[in-house]
Parts: structure tokens; C-alpha cells; sequence
């Protein structure tokens, strides 16, 4: 993601509903027999950190913009660049959370959107995960602040959750084991409620493989829940955000287990999804289904080009999964190569 500096993005401060700004990706091929649509990467010339969920037949979106909270809305997977927009948060003039506004979720839970996100007051160090509450039904409506994450006062960002099909409730993480930045590791905690850790942090997750340690700080970062049959997957990004080395890793346990026992996960030996010599720093993931619910996507995003740093797009294709029930995300597809739609679309 980004360690030492702020994400300095210009953005126009609108709070009414706006077109984005994009480029068209859809295209046609045509033969004889049939008529496919495509689209080619990546969907969005600039973003960072993709967060996508669906509720009623509607994706809503955001990303990292620094300065406030975007949410689109969107039909299709595809419209993204499009899109309808609207930020539905600004950061207060003082406090805790003023600055470096990182790695926006939308979930909805008990019947209500929450959004979490990272920041600051302006000093990297005292980055801490915080979550807004709906106050409508809609999630680019109005929202109130419910306050920071107990992340036992260590430094957090890139809060996500999972629920179980019990309704238990967990909230997982990226944070320092200290108080100075020289490690990167995943945690996990009971929450009560949407907006409340109940219980004590636990270590699911450092890095230990030559793939997860490229660039210093080293860093696990970057937790997104995929649930499977009886299994929980956690796809994080692993090695530094800045390198063209960053890429997938993940974490796997079983439904009935104890998911806040360290020793109830496993972590899988390789990157599950990493560069190749057209596609650089694939990472930060989200997933989601098309409009029929019979494909699955993942969202990312990678650098622009080879050496491109923290100057990214955001990218997307379907992805399969291995006998053994765990994700198969193949290879990052490279840009102008035409992909068939999402079905349903």
C-alpha cells in the first residue's frame, strides 16, 4: 500500500452525484456464429486499494482517494469508469482521523452499511481504523461517525471483516506489532457488534517467505475474506506496495474452527497471484460475482508500468477454483488484452 508518505491524489471536493471520468473499454467481436463483448484492462486509469461489493442487483464501489469517501454505483462490473459517484464523507478540520484517508470498505451489516477506513492526523504513526454508520438504506447516502477501532493502540489500516455462518462477527487488519514501522503483520479480533472489538487482538499472520519480504518494511497487508463451501480464505498482499514484487498471498482454516487460534490457519507456501513481465505489483484484492451469479471476479490493483511505484489502475477478471476448493486466480491478464464480459452483463 504505502508505508512512509502520504497518498497525495487531486481530487474535485463534489458532494453531488457526478458522471466518472474514464475511458470506454467495451468492445465487440463478431463472427459468423456469435457476437462477444469484451472489454480489456484496466477499468479505471487511476485507483488504489478497490473495494467492490453488491447488494440488489447494484455494485457499489470505492477506492482510495486521500481526501474523502467515494462511493459509485453501478449496473455493470464493466461501468465502473462511468459510473455515478458521490462522497459521502469528508474528514473533520481536526482529530484523530484529518489525513491520509486510506482503503475505504463498504459492508453491509444488522441491516445497516458500514464503512471502514484508515487515517490519521497527519503523522503516519498514528494511523487507526475507523467506521461510519448508515443513517438511509442508501449506501451513497448520509453516514455518522461511530469512532475509532480498538486496535489495542497499535498502528492499523486496511480493516475488513468476516462473518461466519453462526452471524459471529470478526474484524481483521494490518498493523505494527510495536510502535515502530519495521514489520507489517495481519491481526484478528472478536467484534460485538459492527462497530466494536470485543476482545483481544490475535497474530494470524507475518512475513516469513523470500516473496513476502521483498522491500523494508516488510508487509502483510491488505486481508479480504472469501468464503467457499466449508472453507475461509484470506487473500492478503504481501512484500512492499511500492515494488513491482507485491502480489497475493493467503491464509486458509475451516468454517468450524477456531478462527482466533493462530494455529487454526494456514498459510498457503506461494504467492497465489504475483507479476509477470507485462502486469507489476498486482495486489490489494476485493472479489465479487456477475450480475447472474455464475463467475467470480477479483479486483486489483497494479502498477502502471514496470517500476510505476504507488502510480496504479485498477484491473479485474474472472477467476476459477482448484479441486481442492481453494482459488485458482491464474496469471494477471495484461492490458489491451480483450476479456469477455462478466455474464450477466
Amino acid at each position: 500500500m504505502r508505508m512512509f508518505f502520504a497518498i497525495c491524489l487531486c481530487f474535485l471536493l463534489v458532494t453531488g452525484c457526478t458522471k466518472g471520468a474514464g475511458n470506454e473499454v467495451m468492445t465487440e467481436s463478431t463472427n459468423t456464429t456469435n457476437t462477444t463483448k469484451t472489454f480489456t484492462n484496466p477499468i479505471l486509469d487511476n485507483g488504489a486499494d478497490p473495494w467492490v461489493t453488491s447488494k440488489d442487483g447494484t455494485y457499489y464501489y470505492t477506492h482510495t482517494t486521500g481526501n474523502s469517501i467515494r462511493v459509485w454505483k453501478s449496473q455493470k462490473l464493466t461501468g465502473l469508469a462511468d459510473a455515478e459517484y458521490k462522497d459521502v464523507w469528508f474528514p473533520p478540520v481536526s482529530g484523530p482521523n484529518t489525513s491520509n484517508i486510506w482503503a475505504p470498505e463498504l459492508h453491509f451489516l444488522d441491516g445497516k452499511w458500514y464503512i471502514y477506513y484508515a487515517a490519521d492526523d497527519g503523522q503516519n504513526e498514528n494511523h487507526r481504523m475507523f467506521v461510519l454508520e448508515s443513517e438511509t438504506d442508501d449506501p451513497q447516502g448520509s453516514y455518522v461517525e461511530k469512532g475509532m477501532m480498538d486496535t489495542a493502540g497499535r498502528w492499523a489500516i486496511d480493516g475488513t471483516t468476516l462473518q461466519k455462518k453462526d452471524g459471529s462477527l470478526y474484524f481483521i487488519w494490518s498493523g505494527w506489532e510495536g510502535t515502530v514501522n519495521v514489520s507489517q503483520h495481519l491481526y484478528m479480533a472478536p467484534m460485538s457488534n459492527p462497530y466494536t472489538i470485543s476482545g483481544k487482538p490475535v497474530e494470524i499472520s507475518r512475513p516469513t517467505y523470500d516473496w513476502e519480504t521483498i522491500g523494508t518494511p516488510t508487509i502483510n497487508e491488505g486481508p479480504q475474506v472469501l468464503l467457499h463451501k466449508n472453507q475461509i480464505y484470506i487473500i492478503y498482499s504481501a512484500s512492499g506496495s511500492w515494488t513491482d514484487d507485491y502480489c497475493l498471498g493467503m491464509l486458509s482454516a475451516t468454517m468450524q474452527s477456531d478462527l482466533l487460534n493462530p494455529a487454526s490457519w494456514t498459510k498457503h507456501e506461494e504467492a497465489v497471484f504475483s507479476k509477470t513481465d507485462q502486469v507489476f505489483g498486482p495486489g490489494h484484492s476485493s472479489f465479487t460475482k456477475s450480475p447472474d451469479g455464475k463467475e467470480d471476479w477479483i479486483l486489483y490493483h497494479g502498477a502502471k508500468t514496470q517500476g510505476a511505484g504507488w502510480n496504479r489502475n485498477v484491473r479485474m477478471q474472472p477467476f476459477k477454483w482448484h479441486p481442492d476448493g481453494s482459488p485458482d486466480f491464474g496469471i494477471p491478464i495484461a492490458e489491451g488484452v480483450p476479456i469477455p464480459v462478466p455474464s450477466g452483463e
